[in-house]
Protein backbone atom coordinates (compact mmCIF):
# COMPACT_ATOMS: atom_id res chain seq x y z
CA UNK A 1 0.00 0.00 0.00
CA UNK A 2 2.86 2.38 0.84
CA UNK A 3 4.39 1.81 -2.61
CA UNK A 4 1.15 2.84 -4.31
CA UNK A 5 1.02 6.03 -2.27
CA UNK A 6 4.67 6.83 -3.09
CA UNK A 7 4.16 6.15 -6.79
CA UNK A 8 1.00 8.27 -6.85
CA UNK A 9 2.79 11.11 -5.04
CA UNK A 10 5.74 10.90 -7.43
CA UNK A 11 3.46 10.97 -10.47
CA UNK A 12 1.51 13.92 -9.07
CA UNK A 13 4.75 15.81 -8.36
CA UNK A 14 5.98 15.04 -11.88
CA UNK A 15 2.80 16.33 -13.53
CA UNK A 16 2.62 19.42 -11.35
CA UNK A 17 6.28 20.14 -12.02
CA UNK A 18 5.74 19.69 -15.76
CA UNK A 19 2.84 22.15 -15.80
CA UNK A 20 4.79 24.63 -13.69
CA UNK A 21 7.74 24.38 -16.09
CA UNK A 22 5.46 24.91 -19.13
CA UNK A 23 3.82 27.88 -17.43
CA UNK A 24 7.20 29.52 -16.86
CA UNK A 25 8.41 28.57 -20.35
CA UNK A 26 5.30 30.11 -21.93
CA UNK A 27 6.31 33.53 -20.58
CA UNK A 28 9.20 33.67 -23.06
CA UNK A 29 8.16 35.57 -26.19
CA UNK A 30 7.88 33.56 -29.38
CA UNK A 31 8.20 34.75 -32.95
CA UNK A 32 5.33 36.96 -33.97
CA UNK A 33 4.70 39.40 -36.76
CA UNK A 34 3.92 39.28 -40.43
CA UNK A 35 5.56 36.97 -42.95
CA UNK A 36 5.30 38.26 -46.52
CA UNK A 37 2.48 40.56 -45.43
CA UNK A 38 0.40 37.83 -43.76
CA UNK A 39 0.12 36.37 -40.27
CA UNK A 40 2.59 33.61 -39.45
CA UNK A 41 1.31 30.08 -40.29
CA UNK A 42 0.18 27.78 -37.48
CA UNK A 43 2.66 25.05 -36.49
CA UNK A 44 0.24 22.20 -37.27
CA UNK A 45 -0.81 21.59 -33.67
CA UNK A 46 -4.41 21.98 -32.45
CA UNK A 47 -3.51 24.88 -30.13
CA UNK A 48 -3.47 27.49 -32.91
CA UNK A 49 -6.15 29.06 -35.10
CA UNK A 50 -5.60 31.23 -38.14
CA UNK A 51 -7.96 32.93 -40.58
CA UNK A 52 -5.43 33.08 -43.42
CA UNK A 53 -4.96 29.32 -43.67
CA UNK A 54 -8.11 27.84 -45.22
CA UNK A 55 -8.85 24.15 -45.29
CA UNK A 56 -7.04 22.85 -42.23
CA UNK A 57 -7.92 22.13 -38.61
CA UNK A 58 -6.48 25.53 -37.70
CA UNK A 59 -8.82 27.55 -39.92
CA UNK A 60 -11.18 30.08 -38.39
CA UNK A 61 -13.24 32.76 -40.15
CA UNK A 62 -11.78 36.28 -40.15
CA UNK A 63 -13.66 39.14 -38.52
CA UNK A 64 -15.82 40.74 -41.20
CA UNK A 65 -16.99 44.34 -41.10
CA UNK A 66 -18.65 47.16 -43.01
CA UNK A 67 -17.82 50.81 -42.67
CA UNK A 68 -14.66 52.70 -41.77
CA UNK A 69 -11.68 50.31 -41.41
CA UNK A 70 -9.88 52.55 -38.89
CA UNK A 71 -12.98 52.73 -36.70
CA UNK A 72 -13.31 48.93 -36.82
CA UNK A 73 -9.60 48.56 -36.04
CA UNK A 74 -10.02 50.66 -32.90
CA UNK A 75 -13.06 48.58 -31.99
CA UNK A 76 -11.24 45.24 -32.33
CA UNK A 77 -8.36 46.55 -30.24
CA UNK A 78 -10.83 47.62 -27.54
CA UNK A 79 -12.46 44.17 -27.74
CA UNK A 80 -9.09 42.43 -27.22
CA UNK A 81 -8.40 44.64 -24.20
CA UNK A 82 -11.89 44.00 -22.81
CA UNK A 83 -11.22 40.24 -22.94
CA UNK A 84 -8.08 40.67 -20.82
CA UNK A 85 -5.46 41.07 -23.52
CA UNK A 86 -2.30 43.10 -23.06
CA UNK A 87 -1.08 44.89 -26.20
CA UNK A 88 2.58 44.07 -26.79
CA UNK A 89 3.00 45.71 -30.19
CA UNK A 90 0.88 47.71 -32.56
CA UNK A 91 1.82 49.10 -35.92
CA UNK A 92 -0.14 50.16 -38.96
CA UNK A 93 -2.71 47.41 -39.49
CA UNK A 94 -1.06 44.89 -37.13
CA UNK A 95 -1.63 44.17 -33.45
CA UNK A 96 -0.02 41.61 -31.13
CA UNK A 97 -1.60 41.02 -27.73
CA UNK A 98 -0.92 38.44 -25.05
CA UNK A 99 -3.38 36.63 -22.81
CA UNK A 100 -2.83 34.61 -19.66
CA UNK A 101 -4.88 31.48 -18.99
CA UNK A 102 -6.70 31.59 -15.69
CA UNK A 103 -5.45 28.46 -13.92
CA UNK A 104 -1.87 27.68 -14.97
CA UNK A 105 -1.14 31.19 -16.26
CA UNK A 106 0.10 30.00 -19.65
CA UNK A 107 0.74 32.87 -22.07
CA UNK A 108 -1.05 32.82 -25.43
CA UNK A 109 -0.52 35.18 -28.36
CA UNK A 110 -3.25 36.92 -30.36
CA UNK A 111 -2.32 38.64 -33.60
CA UNK A 112 -4.58 40.72 -35.81
CA UNK A 113 -4.06 42.04 -39.33
CA UNK A 114 -6.32 44.60 -40.97
CA UNK A 115 -7.23 43.88 -44.61
CA UNK A 116 -9.14 47.09 -45.33
CA UNK A 117 -9.63 46.32 -49.02
CA UNK A 118 -11.48 43.07 -48.29
CA UNK A 119 -13.21 44.46 -45.19
CA UNK A 120 -11.83 41.78 -42.86
CA UNK A 121 -9.53 41.56 -39.88
CA UNK A 122 -7.45 38.40 -40.03
CA UNK A 123 -6.72 36.69 -36.75
CA UNK A 124 -4.17 34.26 -35.35
CA UNK A 125 -4.40 32.95 -31.79
CA UNK A 126 -1.86 30.43 -30.51
CA UNK A 127 -0.57 28.85 -27.33
CA UNK A 128 3.16 29.20 -26.79
CA UNK A 129 3.70 25.73 -25.31
CA UNK A 130 2.19 22.30 -25.59
CA UNK A 131 0.10 20.81 -28.34
CA UNK A 132 -3.44 20.93 -27.01
CA UNK A 133 -5.34 23.79 -25.46
CA UNK A 134 -8.87 22.43 -24.97
CA UNK A 135 -9.93 24.81 -27.81
CA UNK A 136 -9.05 27.88 -25.73
CA UNK A 137 -7.65 29.82 -28.70
CA UNK A 138 -10.69 29.08 -30.86
CA UNK A 139 -12.98 30.09 -27.99
CA UNK A 140 -10.98 33.29 -27.45
CA UNK A 141 -11.41 34.28 -31.10
CA UNK A 142 -15.13 33.54 -30.97
CA UNK A 143 -15.45 35.71 -27.82
CA UNK A 144 -13.49 38.43 -29.62
CA UNK A 145 -15.86 38.10 -32.58
CA UNK A 146 -18.91 38.40 -30.30
CA UNK A 147 -17.58 41.52 -28.58
CA UNK A 148 -16.47 43.02 -31.91
CA UNK A 149 -19.85 42.36 -33.56
CA UNK A 150 -21.82 43.72 -30.61
CA UNK A 151 -23.62 46.94 -31.56
CA UNK A 152 -22.18 47.12 -35.07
Amino acid sequence: MKIIVYVAAALAAFYLGSFLYMSIDSRKARETGLVNGKLRPCPGTPNCVLSEEKGGQSYIEPLKFEGDPLEKWAKVKAAALALGGHVEKESRGYLWATFRTSFWHFTDDLELRLDAGNRVIHVRSASRVGKGDMSMNRKRVEKLRAVFNKNI
